[in-house]
């Protein structure tokens, strides 16, 4: 089983010609509304990676928190885990210029109220894998580190958002994900040593005995564990939106890792759902089905 301890959102998207200067109003083009949040993009990923998935979140009690968690639905997540507060549900509400520049006000909302005592919900037992992210309550994210490892189970922590006050939290996890940008800032936190990021992943492992993993985007990924280093390559691709493929690669190689796949194995899967998460628009909509994932590595492959 997959626990996913995070996020839930719906997005609100308008498209603009230009964005805004402060005070001015322009006119929009279109509007949709779209779920997501780290947490549930990346259970809806391990969901349609094949894994068992349980949520543990929350919504708010309003008329976004059905459509925020209608694909969670359909993808069958178990969301016994998802309460309801009185704050509103997460929203994301994003503007984006015709040249392709956005900006985003991120309101948490209900993620906010998503604390350790929820932890009870999550059943945790020896072999689970424990995914989490930084958009809820950091003190929930520790909490969920220690129940985790108290229980047996693996625990995976994606990085993003970037939080400096977050740097301690990435000892903690078996295996730590960040892009490029978060890994190099929280190496400069973590006083991390070497003259490259490849010599500074291996000093973070080196120190903590975990496992680091840096995602490069179209250069793929690196990984850096006590006793060996990985370079796995992405698929070739000409991305049409990469919006949610780090959360794709993050749900797939929590199902890698469930199905006890070796760590390159499941690095190359979770790289490969990453590459064709980016060929369609949107986050949620655009995660791969697994049978997709495999024959698109077959394809490489031969």
């Amino acid at each position: 089983m997959i626990i996913v301890v995070g996020s839930i959102n719906l997005d609100l998207i308008a498209n603009v010609d230009r964005l805004p200067s402060p005070g001015e109003t322009v006119r929009g083009s279109g509007f949709t509304t779209a779920p997501g949040g780290k947490g549930a993009n990346q259970a809806l990923a391990a969901a349609r990676a094949g894994a068992k998935v349980r949520m543990i979140g929350a919504v708010g009690k309003d008329n976004f928190a059905t459509e925020a968690l209608a694909l969670l639905v359909a993808g069958k997540v178990d969301l016994s885990g998802v309460g309801q507060s009185f704050a509103s549900t997460g929203t994301a509400l994003i503007l984006v210029g015709a040249d392709g520049e956005n900006v985003i006000a991120v309101v948490p909302g209900a993620n906010d109220s998503v604390l350790p005592g929820d932890l009870a919900k999550a059943f945790l037992g020896k072999g689970d894998v424990v995914l989490l992210q930084h958009e809820i309550p950091l003190q929930t994210v520790d909490s969920a580190l220690d129940a985790a490892h108290a229980a047996g189970a693996v625990t995976v922590l994606n990085t993003a958002p970037f939080r400096a006050e977050a740097a301690a939290l990435l000892g903690k996890a078996d295996y730590a994900v960040a892009n490029e940008t978060e890994f190099d800032l929280y190496g400069e936190a973590l006083s991390l040593k070497g003259r490259d990021r490849p010599a500074r992943m291996r000093d973070f492992a080196g120190k903590t005995g975990r496992t680091i993993v840096v995602t490069l985007g179209g250069d793929g990924v690196l990984a850096a564990t006590p006793d060996d280093f990985l370079t796995v390559p992405a698929l070739k691709i000409t991305p049409v939106d990469t919006v949610g493929a780090g959360d794709t690669f993050c749900g797939y190689l929590a199902a890698g890792l469930a199905s006890n796949l070796p760590l390159e194995q499941a690095l190359a899967r979770a790289a490969a759902a990453g590459s064709l998460a980016c060929l369609k628009p949107g986050a949620q909509p655009a995660i791969p089905l697994a049978a997709d994932v495999d024959a698109a590595l077959q394809n490489d492959a031969g």
